[in-house]
């Protein structure tokens, strides 16, 4: 569970987050909308430990985070500039980032590329950009994470592959994951969240 407590981020003199309070729990999906500059990029990058907080706390699993906690420690995430490998195939960039928790397996790598639809074998610098986003929700979910951040996670994909992106983010939550997506896509946001919530100029406000 994640409980943000009067959350707030002052950058230069400007409130980009704004008084935050919200509970995000387990095996639930919430999407966050609104439009460029509202907020929801920086409220993924605050949960995830990213930025510093101004003032109030994130608390997650009863650890608040910066003074328990310095990151999330089950954390999958997609955020903007994601870089890869591009001299690597698919498998063999999961298995380099699988050396640093060493929690997941070969088996565990393969199925993720696998419920994405990824040939692992091919260079991912010959990779598509629908290719690439659908490798960097794989290397999101290949852990297990008991959380996952995701910005923008359906962009440069087609239709399909957009609705093969919807049933994977409801398995991880009936897996028991906190799943929290920002989205500019409407469809992303109805077909697929439990609660929607819209983010204005650094202020939260419950739709769903």
């Amino acid at each position: 569970m994640v409980k943000i407590e009067n959350l707030t981020k002052i950058m230069k003199r400007k409130k980009v987050l704004d008084n935050i309070n919200y509970t995000f729990e387990n095996g639930k999906i919430y999407g966050l909308c609104g439009a460029n500059g509202s907020g929801k990029t920086m409220l993924l990058r605050s949960i995830a430990g990213l930025i510093r907080e101004t003032r109030g706390n994130i608390v997650i699993d009863g650890k608040v985070l910066h003074k328990d906690i310095s990151f999330p420690p089950s954390l999958g995430i997609i955020i903007e500039n994601m870089e890869l490998l591009p001299y690597l195939n698919s498998r063999d960039n999961l298995a380099l980032l699988a050396k640093i928790k060493n929690t997941a397996t070969i088996d565990d790598i393969e199925d993720s590329l696998k419920r994405v639809g990824l040939d692992s074998e091919l260079k991912v610098g010959k990779y598509s950009l629908g290719m690439r986003q659908k490798l960097n929700i794989a290397q999101a979910i290949f852990e297990k994470p008991e959380l996952l951040l995701l910005d923008e996670p359906t962009n440069a994909l087609d239709e399909n592959s957009i609705e093969l992106v919807h049933d994977i983010l409801k398995e991880e939550a009936r897996r028991g994951a906190v799943v929290i997506i920002a989205s500019h896509n409407k469809y992303d946001i109805e077909s697929s969240c439990d609660h929607i919530v819209k983010m204005n100029d650094g202020r939260m406000e419950v739709m769903q």
